[in-house]
C-alpha cells in the first residue's frame, strides 16, 4: 500500500496544505474571530447536524495569533485516507501499517529547534491553549503527547508516548493527570523507587499519524514511536531534547521538556472527559518545564474534548483495530466490529455470521475480557449495520429475550474516568445476544433495489 504525499511527510503543515487541496469539501475554515469555548461548541454543533469536517480556526482570541485546527479525527473516512484506505478497510489498514514497526531516526536539526527557551525564559502562561467547556477549570492542553525514554537497566521496558490533559499551574509547571495508569505511570513508579524524577517531553502539534500512533495500545517493551514509523512507512525523524535527550518529532510545533517529580502534586480538573461528564478524578501530577522548543510561529492542533468523535476516534481506532484482528483470528464468524460514539469507550457492537449455538456468547466474553474499558457488548447478525445505533437497537428490540440472552459479570477493573464505577475503579460488564435464535421465525422487510434508486433520485432533485 503506497502512502499518499501527505502521509509520507511527517510535518503537520504539509498535511494542512495538502488535505484541503485534495478534499476541500471536508474542511471548514472559520474566518470570524471566535472565543476558545466556541471551538468545542462548533465541533458539537457540526456533529448534531451530521457533519464531521475538519475545522480550521485562524482567529481564536487569546492565542496571540496562533492558528488552531481541530476535529481532525472526527471522520473515520478522513483517518482512513491518512492510511490510503477506505473506511471499511480502516481496521486492517491500521493493523498492517502499525505492524511494520520501524525505529526512529535521530536527525541533527528540525523545525522544532527554531526557538529554544530555558530557565527564566520559560513562561507557560504564553502557551496557546483554550478553555473547551464552561465547566472546565480553565484552559487545557488536550493534544499534548508525553514522551519518555526507557529506564536504564530495566529489561523489557521501552520508551513511551501517551496522552495526558494538562493545565498551567505556575510559570514553569503544568498540572496533569496520568489517569490511564499506563506505562508512563509505571515509569514514574520506577523513577520513584530510585528516588529520582522522571524526565519527559510533551509534544504539542504533530502530524495526525504521529498522534494516532501515540494512541496505540502496546506492551511495555514496545515504543509508540516505532508504530509511528510503521504508519508513516518510514522511520519517524526525531531530534533529542537539549537537557535530557528525549526523542521528539523533528517537525513538531512545540515541545516542553522537563521532569515529573513523584513527590509533587497539584490540583487540576474538572475537565470535560470522554464520558460526557466533567471529571475531577486525577492523579494530580506536576510536570516542571525546563526547556521550551518550538517553531517561530507554531500552530495548535487541538483535540475537542468530551464525548466528541474527534476525541473518541483518536483513542478507539487503534483499540478497535486490535480487537477486530484478535476476534477475526480467533473467531472466523466475526464479520464486523464497531465502537459507537454514543457509547463513548464503554460499548461495542459485533456482527456475526450464522454460527453454532453459544458462539455469540464466546465472542462477547472475549471482547469483555480483552478490552478493560468495555462495559457492554451487543452481538447482532451479519445483516445488521453496526455503524448505526438505530439498527442495533432494532435488533435488540426484535431478537433479544432478556431472561435468555443477557448475562452480567461483576467486580472487574474498568476505567477510572467512568463516573458510575466504584471508588476503586471496578465495574460490572454486560453482554447482550441480539442475534436471531436458531428457531427464529421472521423474514426482514425487503425494498426493491430499483425502488431505492428511484427514491434517491427523487430526493436528490431528479424529480423536479
Amino acid at each position: 500500500m503506497q502512502a499518499s504525499a501527505a502521509a509520507r511527510s511527517q510535518d503537520l503543515r504539509d498535511f494542512l496544505a495538502d488535505y484541503p487541496a485534495r478534499h476541500p469539501e471536508d474542511v471548514t475554515t472559520v474566518h470570524e474571530e471566535i472565543d476558545g469555548e466556541d471551538v468545542a461548541a462548533l465541533v458539537l454543533e457540526l456533529a448534531a447536524r451530521g457533519r464531521e469536517e475538519m475545522l480550521v480556526c485562524p482567529g481564536v482570541r487569546g492565542l496571540g495569533g496562533t492558528g488552531l485546527v481541530t476535529n481532525v479525527f472526527a471522520s473515520r473516512r478522513r483517518v482512513a485516507r491518512l492510511l490510503d484506505a477506505r473506511p471499511q478497510e480502516l481496521h486492517a489498514a491500521y493493523q498492517a501499517a502499525a505492524a511494520r514497526r520501524t525505529a526512529p531516526r535521530v536527525v541533527p536539526e528540525g523545525p522544532v529547534l527554531e526557538r529554544v527557551a530555558s530557565g527564566a525564559e520559560v513562561d507557560l502562561r504564553r502557551l496557546p491553549l483554550i478553555r473547551h467547556f464552561a465547566s472546565d477549570r480553565g484552559p487545557y492542553l488536550t493534544s499534548g503527547v508525553i514522551a519518555a525514554e526507557p529506564p536504564p537497566g530495566v529489561p523489557g521496558r521501552a520508551g513511551n508516548l501517551s496522552y495526558h490533559r494538562a493545565m498551567v499551574h505556575a510559570r514553569d509547571q503544568l498540572a496533569t493527570s496520568l489517569h490511564s495508569r499506563g506505562h508512563l505511570w509505571q515509569l514514574l513508579g520506577l523513577a520513584a523507587e530510585r528516588g529520582e524524577r522522571l524526565p519527559v517531553a510533551m509534544v504539542i502539534g504533530g502530524h495526525p499519524l504521529f498522534l494516532l500512533a501515540a494512541s496505540a495500545r502496546l506492551d511495555a517493551g514496545t515504543d509508540e514511536r516505532d508504530v509511528a514509523g510503521g504508519l508513516f512507512g518510514a522511520p519517524l525523524d526525531v531530534v533529542r531534547t537539549p537537557r535530557y535527550g528525549i526523542r521528539v518529532p523533528a517537525s513538531a510545533e512545540l515541545v516542553l521538556e522537563g521532569t515529573i517529580d513523584p513527590e509533587l502534586s497539584a490540583d487540576e480538573g474538572p475537565f470535560g472527559e470522554f464520558s460526557g461528564y466533567s471529571s475531577s478524578r486525577s492523579t494530580h501530577n506536576v510536570l516542571t518545564v525546563e526547556t521550551v522548543l518550538g517553531r517561530r510561529e507554531p500552530l495548535l492542533l487541538d483535540i475537542a474534548g468530551g464525548n466528541t468523535a474527534d476525541h473518541l476516534n483518536l483513542a478507539r481506532i487503534p483499540r478497535e483495530a486490535e480487537m477486530a484482528q484478535k476476534l477475526s483470528d480467533r473467531f472466523p464468524e466475526v464479520a464486523r466490529l464497531h465502537y459507537p460514539t454514543s457509547g463513548t469507550h464503554f460499548h461495542a457492537y459485533v456482527a456475526l455470521r450464522r454460527s453454532r449455538p453459544g458462539q455469540a456468547r464466546q465472542v462477547m466474553l472475549g471482547l469483555l475480557g480483552w478490552d478493560p474499558y468495555l462495559k457492554t457488548v451487543v452481538a447482532v447478525d451479519e445483516d445488521v449495520d453496526v455503524t448505526r445505533d438505530t439498527e442495533v437497537l432494532w435488533a435488540l428490540a426484535t431478537h433479544l429475550q432478556p431472561h435468555r440472552d443477557v448475562f452480567v459479570v461483576d467486580g472487574l477493573p474498568g476505567s477510572p474516568l467512568d463516573p458510575s464505577s466504584t471508588a476503586e475503579g471496578t465495574t460490572s460488564r454486560m453482554a447482550l445476544d441480539a442475534t436471531r435464535a436458531p428457531d427464529f421465525d421472521g423474514v426482514r422487510i425487503d425494498v426493491a433495489a430499483h425502488s431505492t434508486r428511484t427514491a434517491r433520485r427523487l430526493l436528490d432533485g431528479g424529480g423536479r
